[in-house]
């Protein structure tokens, strides 16, 4: 049996879903529609919301939270509606009701109301508006969907965002709504083209679907906690991962950053002297998750990640994957780490698993000997670089 020893590191990121139609419980056919929540409905929703200045403000503040907590520069619409101004990576309530006066789910809340009223629905089934508007926010709440605002670190604090959504495909451009006001004050809303090279210049805001809360970012680990793992007192050698450089964006822009899944299989302090020992010894999986942010394309972003906590002389080759994650049906790598007793080598199987639509960026057996060619050794791995240093 494998031990999986599963850790996650982000560091500061779809698809195109169907259709789905928010209605009531009856029939399709007997209902008309009161709100798509596809993607591209939700952009059309937010951009006819009376969004002010402290509005912005309140998406600048959440996604900055994201980003601070180590994750990528989004706010879920389930934050919007309980938690008003949280980051993912925030706790539970810990900002609800605080510091707006006006949040952004009071406007999804009137929106949706109005909706429910102009097509008498609830009347239809039995329903007060009330309850039905607060249905459609539970069903918004549990959508997986969310703001994304790239670059956001450079907005001025002023101009209003264009709001578009992933059309998937792997497109890289679409259509998105402009907010501006005329010098009357009224709202104008104008569909443009937008790309990357606009979301650069100005801010634009894309709902797509959130991928990486599950995760838990490296900072949340303190120096010699958990993710490090015990050190007897003959102090074992550690491999760790010192750096990472992406060398090319994976995914759309729509979707955010690259999400690279790095797994290691190995066998922890192996010592074995007999076959007969080597039957007590199981290998594990080091399974890291990092999220590279689209602006840190090119550049080496130092780390300090544990990968074995004592690796010994006798184990002689290990198993290393790094997949970009596309999702998709589970599905294993079988291999063999290689090692030691006595000068003979012995194979042990180990399963390392990945999705099926996942990006192979790299996949096969790394020597002990690569990671003693220099102090901290350096590798190109398809499209990443990655530096291990053997402490």
């Amino acid at each position: 049996m494998t031990t999986t020893m599963r850790y996650h590191i982000l560091i500061p990121a779809l698809l195109l879903c169907s259709c789905t139609v928010i209605t009531n419980d009856r029939p399709e056919k007997d209902a008309p529609e009161i709100i798509d929540i596809s993607l591209k409905g939700l952009a059309r929703m937010f951009a006819d919301l009376p969004l002010e200045a402290e509005h912005l403000r309140e998406v600048y503040d959440a996604v900055g939270s994201s980003s601070g907590n180590g994750y990528d520069e989004e706010y879920t619409i389930d934050a919007i509606i309980s938690n008003p101004g949280a980051g993912v990576g925030d706790s539970p309530g810990s900002k609800a009701g605080t510091g707006y006066g006006n949040p952004l789910r009071n406007l999804i809340q009137g929106y949706l109301l109005g909706k429910v009223e102009e097509s008498g629905m609830a009347t239809k089934a039995g329903e007060s508006t009330e309850e039905m508007t607060r249905s459609l926010m539970e069903r918004l709440s549990s959508s997986g969907y969310q703001l994304y605002w790239p670059y956001s670190e450079d907005w001025d604090g002023k101009t209003f965002p264009i709001i578009t959504f992933d059309p998937g495909f792997g497109a890289e451009s679409n259509y998105g709504y402009e907010i501006s006001y005329d010098g009357n004050g009224y709202k104008v809303v104008d569909s443009v083209y937008v790309d990357e090279a606009v979301a650069k210049r100005r801010p634009v805001w894309v709902l797509n679907s959130n991928t990486d809360s599950g995760f838990t970012p490296l900072e949340l680990f303190a120096p010699g906690g958990a993710l490090r793992g015990p050190e007897t007192a003959s102090r074992p050698r550690k491999l760790m991962m010192k750096s990472f450089t992406m060398l090319r964006n994976y995914d759309t822009w729509f979707a955010g950053a690259s999400e690279f899944a790095i797994k290691l299989g190995s066998v922890e302090g192996f010592n074995a002297s007999t076959e007969a020992e080597l039957k007590l010894y199981t290998p594990s999986v080091t399974d890291f998750m990092l999220v590279v942010k689209r602006k840190y394309v090119g550049k080496e972003l130092p780390l300090d990640a544990l990968l074995v906590s004592d690796i010994t002389p006798q184990l002689d080759k290990l198993a290393f994957l790094v997949t970009e994650d596309d999702g998709g049906t589970r599905t294993n790598w079988k291999c063999d780490i290689a090692v030691k007793i006595q000068s003979k080598a012995y194979g042990i199987a180990v399963d390392i698993p990945f999705n099926e639509k996942d990006d192979i960026v790299w996949r096969g057996r790394l020597a002990r000997s690569f990671f003693e060619e220099e102090d901290v050794v350096t590798a190109r791995f398809g499209d990443v670089k990655i530096s291990f240093e053997l402490d």
